[in-house]
């Protein structure tokens, strides 16, 4: 009993050391080898890239679109028609500026001579010497010469006429070739604000056509080609009222203030008769 008790005792010894020698055997197989000392030193990582500025405050960024249907495409992208309906609304724009402000120029030196006739001429002994102290440019003075001379010209054919009668005719004569040196350019100002809109319109309906042309030759009704010659169109007509509303504008200013002024000439023109009906006429010489 007891031999037997030892030998199972033995048994059970013989069993844990064995176990206790396969344990660290087959953990030893699970752990993964250890890397080598001498195995190369990894890369160093690439620096980090500097931080971009801080933008000031306050400060806003701004940002250059490319306008595909600007006024540049229209002029690089348009066909002769196109090109020719432009400038002639950029000539018809130009024109009218210049009438505009040549006028007024001329409208402002009518008023500053009538300004000066009423101080001097009237204040002078003769109506020759009158006539002698205005500006030789003034609308004043050639109507004093005016008179002046159809006064000395009445002999002969003419001395059949009757005074009152020549006199008025010749002053009257002079009174509307200054008047009609007043109303030069409006003609070309009502001639632009009449037609300038229709210009712009026939631009319209042919960026129109341009636009249909473009879908019918896509196939397809898309933006990108409708865009830009609806765009034409818009511009064109947008460049026609441009054109003719200062015009419009300007023609109807100027002519008031050339009703202004010529009511002043036809004032000076009535006065200036009833002197040369009152003063003595010199026996011309044998």
């Amino acid at each position: 009993m007891l031999k037997t008790t030892r030998l199972a005792a033995l048994a059970a010894v013989l069993f844990v050391a064995a176990s206790a020698a396969v344990v660290p055997l087959a953990a030893s197989a699970q752990t993964p080898p250890a890397a080598p000392s001498a195995a190369p030193a990894a890369p160093a990582a690439p620096a980090a890239a500097p931080a971009p500025a801080a933008k000031p405050v306050g400060v806003k960024a701004t940002e250059i679109v490319d306008n595909p249907y600007g006024l540049q495409a229209l002029w690089a992208g348009g066909d002769m028609v196109a090109k020719i309906t432009l400038l002639i609304l950029v000539v018809m724009s130009m024109g009218s500026w210049y009438i505009i402000i040549t006028k007024v120029y001329e409208q402002y030196k009518m008023l500053r001579h009538g300004k000066s006739a009423e101080k001097s001429f009237w204040k002078a002994p003769s109506v020759k010497q009158g006539a002698e102290g205005l500006k030789k440019t003034s609308p004043y003075r050639f109507i004093a010469e005016t008179g002046l001379e159809a006064t000395a010209r009445h002999t002969g054919l003419f001395g059949a006429v009757d005074m009152n009668e020549w006199i008025s005719m010749s002053i009257q004569r002079a009174i509307d070739n200054v008047q009609s040196r007043t109303q030069d350019g409006l003609a070309f100002l009502a001639t632009v604000g009449s037609t300038a809109p229709f210009v712009g319109l026939f631009g319209t309906v042919w960026g129109i056509y341009h636009a249909l042309t473009a879908i019918g030759i896509a196939g397809q009704a898309s933006i990108d080609k409708v865009a830009g010659p609806v765009g034409e169109a818009l511009i064109m007509t947008a460049f026609g009222l441009a054109v003719a509303v200062p015009a419009v504008l300007g023609y109807n200013w100027l002519v008031r203030r050339n009703k202004t002024v010529m009511e002043q000439v036809r004032s000076f023109g009535g006065e200036l008769h009833a002197v040369l009906l009152s003063t003595p006429k010199t026996p011309a010489r044998a």
